[in-house]
């Protein structure tokens, strides 16, 4: 194989600069993916939308966008329903201890005697 074909020049990249030990790194730790096809699937929103949010109104507003866009694909990426935890969270919050905020994060989160009675 030459060293200008494609795939030999993607082998010698992985050999440059100590990359082969992050790139086996997931055969050591069973949580690491070897691909990152789920962080591309989840940036695909942000790239349809982010044309339609320059018009956002204001720089406030863009803020408030991009905040509640993070909240509702963290409870995604947790398995949670955003709609149910955004709910039940916000409903509680005004009588939630600083304490218990952590309860409240989607990977913590369950449905409060409320939330289960509707």
């Amino acid at each position: 194989m030459s060293k200008h074909n494609p795939v030999a020049k993607a082998i010698a990249y992985m050999f440059k600069h100590d990359r082969w030990d992050a790139f086996t790194l997931f055969l050591e730790d069973g949580r690491i993916r070897p691909t990152n096809n789920a962080a591309e699937r989840a940036l695909r929103g942000i790239a349809l939308g982010r044309t339609s949010w320059l018009f956002a109104g204001s720089e406030r507003d863009r803020d408030r966008a991009a905040f509640m866009y993070s909240l509702i694909v963290t409870a995604m990426l947790n398995d949670t329903d955003p709609q149910a935890w955004l709910d039940d969270v916000l409903a509680l919050l005004p009588n939630t201890t600083a304490s218990r905020v952590p309860d409240r994060l989607p990977w913590n989160w369950q449905p409060s005697k409320r939330r289960r009675a509707a």
